[in-house]
């Protein structure tokens, strides 16, 4: 009664989906991109009878909320633990500082420590024949914001792969993974285990001696967009960068901008990139992970992962601009 009266003296909005109740993601008012990572606090050790007409007014006098995530029971009690994301990083030390071990109720100290955002999702026990297409398609029923797709042989299943997918935020991993969980995508027959990824299978993964294979996602185009399409090129052009700054001068689009980080590297030579191409009068960045092999003298990897992701925009611009 207490949580029905506060709702309707302040006309905040809370929504209940999928085991959660939320408040903002972003709230009322608010500009601006999401907050950047590490702004969200992990919230536990709650009483099960304690709502949000406490929880967020107590979190919200150390700084603005952006969002507030309290974990639901089905007979209406919360779960004992919430998440609370601030504008910003400082918003989220100071909130450990002042709340962690705060006593909500007598007896009752509560703990707050900073939010562990994990991004990315182990799928062990596919299919060796599973296509491409179809895993690409079916993850995307799954959840949006997925970002790369990475396929390996399975190291613990034979005769299976193991995927690696890495989303744009956490609420987007967790999404997927509870929907695959749950079955409400079924991606193949076969039994699949759905799971965090976790620190030893990441490190086991990038010390394998096998070729990972890369499914490139860019970032705000559908994946169903065609991709196969002839660009029609000057046969004078002599590489992919000189090719795509051509049909952006022809199209009046701007010069491409680059922008490269590895942020993965293992021991058999294969990298993986980071990659973004902007182009001014384009809507939306193109922007992907890109494993390629470091093996030819005098090439390097940021070189390699350019040419691929031009390769990429220059088949997608050429079906949409042609």
């Amino acid at each position: 009664m207490a949580l029905l009266a506060w709702v309707k003296e302040t006309g905040i909005n809370l929504v209940q989906v999928n085991g959660q109740r939320r408040y903002g993601g972003p709230p009322p008012g608010w500009v601006g991109d999401p907050p950047p990572t590490g702004s969200e606090v992990f919230i536990g050790k709650l009483p099960q009878d304690m709502y949000e007409n406490t929880l967020i007014p107590l979190f919200q006098s150390v700084g603005k909320l952006y969002e507030f995530r309290l974990m639901m029971t089905f007979s209406g009690l919360n779960r004992g633990f919430a998440y609370a994301k601030y504008s910003n990083r400082r918003s989220a030390t100071m909130a450990i500082t002042a709340l962690n071990n705060f006593e909500v109720q007598e007896g009752c100290a509560i703990l707050v420590c900073k939010s562990i955002e994990k991004c990315e999702l182990s799928i062990d026990g596919l299919a060796t024949s599973l296509r491409r297409k179809h895993l690409e398609a079916m993850l995307q029923e799954a959840a949006e914001g997925i970002l790369s797709i990475t396929l390996y042989p399975s190291p613990y299943w034979k005769r299976a792969q193991l995927a690696v997918l890495k989303y744009s935020s956490h609420r987007a991993a967790a999404m997927a993974k509870k929907s695959l969980m749950e079955g409400n995508t079924r991606i193949c027959e076969e039994e699949m285990r759905v799971d965090w990824l976790k620190p030893d299978l990441k490190q086991k993964l990038r010390s394998s001696e096998e070729k990972p294979s890369a499914i490139w996602v860019p970032r705000g185009m559908s994946p169903r967009s065609p991709k196969q399409a002839q660009v029609p090129l000057s046969p004078v052009l002599c590489n992919v960068l000189d090719r795509l700054d051509a049909l952006c001068r022809r199209r009046r689009l701007g010069t491409p901008l680059f922008f490269t980080k590895c942020v993965q590297a293992n021991p058999n030579g294969w990298l993986q990139f980071w990659c973004q191409v902007v182009i001014p009068a384009y809507p939306v960045p193109f922007s992907g992970f890109m494993w390629v092999r470091q093996d030819v003298p005098g090439a390097s990897g940021h070189d390699k992962a350019k040419d691929a992701l031009a390769l990429q925009v220059l088949r997608i611009l050429g079906c949409q601009l042609t």
